[in-house]
């Protein structure tokens, strides 16, 4: 299992940064040429939500970004810092009318509709997302 771990300021301009090793790890892992704009999106997505998520609390901490390449899959884990309200919160009353609130629930919308294996966690420590993509086996050249 191969992991390649980035780490950046909590800055947009770092967000394509990110995506573009994203894509270049996920080529090389063995993802399907087909999917590579999906992982684009959906890294940039992710890592732009955990930016504002930092910026909106005035976290200094870096945002991280893990790389995982596994057999017969690529995951990419992007993970913030910025405190999370426990579920059942909201329905409490707690953020009903706030904006960030939706617009975090808008790109979690959005990621989900780019990835079919999305996995999210949150809580008073932070969030991450892990968003799975199958893999190719490798095809070893002509001797």
């Amino acid at each position: 299992m191969a992991t390649v771990e980035l780490r950046f300021s909590a800055l947009p301009e770092h967000v394509r940064t990110a995506r573009l090793v994203a894509a270049a790890v996920a080529r090389r892992a063995g993802v399907d040429e087909a999917v590579l704009d999906e992982v684009r999106l959906a890294v940039g997505e992710a890592c732009t939500r955990a930016v504002g998520l930092h910026q909106h609390v005035g976290i200094t901490a870096p945002v991280k970004v893990s790389l995982i390449e596994e057999e017969k899959q690529f995951s990419i884990e992007v993970g913030d810092e910025a405190p999370h309200a426990v579920p059942g919160d909201r329905a409490a009353g707690a953020g009903a009318d706030d904006p960030e609130a939706e617009e975090d629930e808008m790109g979690l919308a959005v990621i989900s509709g780019l990835v079919d294996d999305v996995e999210v966690k949150a809580d008073e420590d932070g969030g991450l997302i892990r968003m799975t993509w199958p893999t190719a086996p490798a095809v070893l050249p002509p001797v």
